[in-house]
């Protein structure tokens, strides 16, 4: 993959792309899908038409495609994509291969693209001795390229094909089990089938009700620490979250009662769109903040290039001319609005207008998928700033530079591999705990409202509302012996508190298998609230 990457910056570089403003790693991954889906550089040109990106995208695959030829090599999807070309080329191989693999055994098949279909179908046949593993239940990487309907379609593929279903649980209680069933059976998409277990049936699922976020964290910490104490391995205790931005809470509420955690993936501040935004502040406060203007002047690129930044270093900005000195111009006022800001309002809307001035908003907010989920990061380092509002002006920025400052340093000093695990539900799929807490049970959070990118509102009825409810059923089945749901009565969104309606997934679970519990500790930070306003949409 590493080695993919260079080849596209190259390719890039050659055809001067700037890598700032398309992102290599999303322009690889977006030719990786294609050939996924069994297209060519022909097939994409065609359907992309002069649509602005995919010709972007048509053309570094182009100049890829032939860098990747003259070194002789095939990336990881030229493997899959020119073994199907050559077995439809050559008759005679095909023939080889099918008398060579007489018996095909694929797992996770509803994980499989198009190109993998293709692949194990012509091998199987015409024998087709095939066997086939998957749950349609646990497909949950559609925006990877992965087609459940393989798995669907597979008794008209091959008919008279035997199905066994694989009921048995040997994992989880049964009152986890049932009320995973309860969840799932409402998805139309399936092959209808109930788990069960010889197992006990186990302890009840607690629904925890919050105030709000920090009170939700704090009674996931707390609980979890008392599941320490009791002789809980905190390695077998995992926090799932929908969104990666509800990270920022939960690592508050770990660090506040001393419980030790890891997250699986990127710390919230150590996060590239965390980094870029707190360098705007940086620089807008202190001009000789030499490294943070040139972090600033690249997100998003602005065109600034080395050689100009040199001369900024020199105090040799004077000497710029034409289009190199206007966009210096712009950036500089750019960061004069963000300083007047830091120095006239709140913290939080001192940020937020940071967001909009730097244009990392607009940026983020119409993008990819992986954009707008930084996007959401973003605005949940505005809810952050909230904490500091009651300082004044600039002082409350000050604080928050030094609060990131000072968490990245803890972070290093305390390293350590074991801990109460935190992650994303996708993260976890494979993965099993003894104790598990899905967070943020909230509508529009989980199940996630999606985002459209043309239009850059939340709401919008984008998202399969089937993978929804099977990333749920993924999230419940990942325990062993009890599951907790949670979720905050209000939320901070953007600097703004709003009430939040429970998700719909709760109330797909019977009542005799829950157990509900409310949690508002008066011990947390203005009683928990996170120093937002009593201001509700």
């Amino acid at each position: 993959r590493d080695d993919s990457i260079s080849l596209i910056k190259q390719a890039m570089r050659e055809l001067m792309i700037d890598e700032k403003r398309f992102e290599p790693k999303k322009v690889l991954g977006t030719i990786s899908r294609l050939k996924g889906d069994n297209l060519t550089l022909n097939d994409f040109r065609e359907t992309a038409g002069k649509e602005f990106y995919p010709s972007i995208v048509a053309r570094v695959w182009e100049r890829y495609q032939n860098l990747v030829t003259k070194a002789s090599g095939f990336d990881f999807d030229d493997l899959l994509l020119e073994s199907v070309r050559l077995l439809k080329r050559e008759s005679a191989i095909l023939h080889t291969y099918r008398q060579r693999f007489r018996y095909l055994l694929v797992d996770e098949y509803q994980d499989t693209n198009a190109i993998q279909y293709e692949l194990a179908t012509m091998l199987a046949a015409p024998a087709n001795n095939l066997s086939v593993v998957g749950d349609v239940d646990q497909s949950i990487y559609s925006w990877r390229g992965a087609d459940f309907e393989n798995l669907l379609r597979f008794e008209k593929d091959f008919p008279g094909a035997k199905v066994v279903l694989l009921e048995e649980n040997y994992r989880s209680t049964q009152t986890i089990l049932t009320a995973a069933n309860q969840v799932i059976e409402k998805n139309k998409n399936r092959h209808d089938k109930k788990l069960f277990t010889k197992n006990r049936a186990g302890e009840l699922i607690t629904l925890a009700t919050s105030l709000s976020e920090i009170a939700e964290a704090d009674y996931i910490a707390t609980t979890a620490k008392n599941l320490i104490k009791n002789g809980a391995k905190p390695d077998e205790i995992a926090v799932l979250y929908r969104a990666n931005f509800q990270s920022r809470a939960l690592e508050e509420g770990m660090l506040r009662h001393n419980v030790p955690y890891q997250v699986l993936g990127t710390r919230f501040f150590e996060r590239k769109e965390v980094k870029d935004l707190m360098a705007y502040l940086k620089a807008a406060l202190n001009a000789a903040d030499y490294a943070s203007l040139v972090r600033a002047s690249g997100a998003p690129a602005r065109g600034i290039g080395k050689v100009t930044l040199a001369k900024i270093a020199a105090g040799e900005r004077a000497s710029l001319t034409g289009a190199t000195a206007s966009k210096v111009t712009e950036l500089y006022q750019a960061l004069d609005k963000i300083k007047l800001a830091i120095e006239t309002k709140s913290t939080s809307e001192a940020v937020k207008l940071a967001l909009q001035i730097s244009g990392l908003e607009s940026k983020l907010k119409k993008g990819s998928e992986e954009e707008v989920e930084r996007y959401e990061n973003l605005r949940e380092l505005v809810t952050l700033a909230t904490k500091y509002d009651h300082l004044p002006a600039p002082e409350g920025i000050i604080a928050l530079l030094e609060e990131v400052a000072l968490s990245s340093e803890q972070d290093s000093l305390n390293e350590k591999k074991e801990g109460v695990k935190l992650m994303t539900v996708h993260a976890a799929k494979g993965l099993e705990f003894d104790y598990v807490f899905i967070t943020g049970l909230e509508q529009d959070l989980f199940p996630h409202a999606g985002f459209n990118p043309s239009t850059g509102r939340a709401g919008e009825k984008d998202r399969d509302e089937e993978e929804e409810r099977r990333l749920f059923y993924v999230a419940i089945t990942r325990a062993r012996h009890k599951v907790y749901l949670t979720y905050a009565q209000t939320r901070a969104l953007y600097g703004s508190r709003s009430v939040t309606v429970p998700s719909e997934f709760i109330f797909d679970i019977a009542d005799d298998l829950i157990e509900a519990t409310e949690h508002h500790s008066e011990d947390l930070p203005n009683g928990g609230k996170s120093y937002l306003p009593d201001v509700f949409i």
